[in-house]
């Protein structure tokens, strides 16, 4: 059976994600940009990007941004690992995938958070179709806390299923306090050399990681940040974001800044695609 697997075909490559729904999820306006656009001030205001946006502020997106059709593809799954039993939602194809992409919850969250059609601008759902119409995975899993223990069950949990997806690139997104276990997946041996690009969506910084096996690999890292941010504040990220950048001048590092947005907005405004797409073209 696991040499089956190794041959899948859909897995040999990770060509660029089709559009899904583009002009819905278009940065509305971008403020400001450096060359490259490796750091982008976009403008986000609440009442056009919140109250426009949803049908229930903060609750219910209108259903413009959504299909829910892709639940047909949707599966709450339990793994057996060495590290315990993970509850997930896995979202397209759980073998042969072309890309694989993660999403980790922050405080208070759990699973449900990540493939919530509704909340969050419909952005879940919109990752959610680009995967199952890309031939891709979508992950959102539980996970028992944001230190070594949480770290160790997303590195089994990723192991698992690149395995099953041999050649298929690995992306990992934290929200919030989920960015612990970005920066832990960095720093481990093992779990660096599967995963090949990390997003932070409102999400902390640490200096660990300029010293890490994920650095060395120089793989592509996404932030947004809103500007207002009262959990993670948007200076200190930065600051990060330009450390990165000091160390290692061409890294593959990318800043959007949500201008007036909060703690929430980079996982709601952040275009997938485009991100995606990005990290697909300089990923190694």
């Amino acid at each position: 059976m696991s040499m089956l697997l190794l041959a899948a075909p859909a897995s040999a490559q990770s060509p660029a994600l089709k559009p899904y729904k583009d002009e819905l999820f278009a940065y509305p306006g971008v403020l400001s940009a450096e060359p490259g656009d490796i750091y982008r001030v976009v403008d986000y205001r609440e009442m056009r990007d919140i109250n426009e946006r949803d049908q229930i502020p903060e609750r219910r997106v209108k259903g413009a941004y959504v299909s829910t059709g892709v639940r047909k593809a949707q599966k709450d799954l339990a793994l057996k690992t060495d590290a315990g039993a993970i509850r997930h939602f896995a979202v397209g194809r759980t073998e042969g995938a072309s890309v694989i992409v993660l999403y980790l919850h922050g405080q208070g969250g759990s699973r449900r958070q990540g493939v919530d059609d509704f909340t969050f601008g419909g952005n879940f759902n919109r990752i959610k179709n680009l995967m199952a119409q890309n031939g891709g995975l979508y992950l959102s899993p539980d996970f028992s806390d944001f230190g070594q223990r949480g770290a160790s069950e997303i590195a089994a949990l990723i192991s698992h299923y690149a395995k099953r997806s041999p050649g298929a690139k690995v992306f990992v997104a934290c929200g919030s306090m989920g960015g612990a276990l970005c920066w832990k997946l960095a720093a481990g041996k093992d779990a660096a050399a599967q995963v090949d690009g990390l997003l932070l969506l409102g999400s902390l910084w640490d200096d660990g990681f300029l010293a890490s096996p994920a650095f060395k690999r120089r793989i592509p890292v996404f932030f947004g940040q809103g500007s207002r941010d009262p959990v993670f504040a948007v200076d200190k990220q930065e600051a990060f974001f330009r450390a990165i950048l000091a160390k290692s001048k061409n890294y593959p590092a990318r800043f959007v800044r949500f201008e007036t947005g909060t703690h929430g907005t980079p996982i709601r405004m952040t275009d997938w695609r485009e991100t995606l797409n990005w990290m697909l073209s300089v990923a190694r």
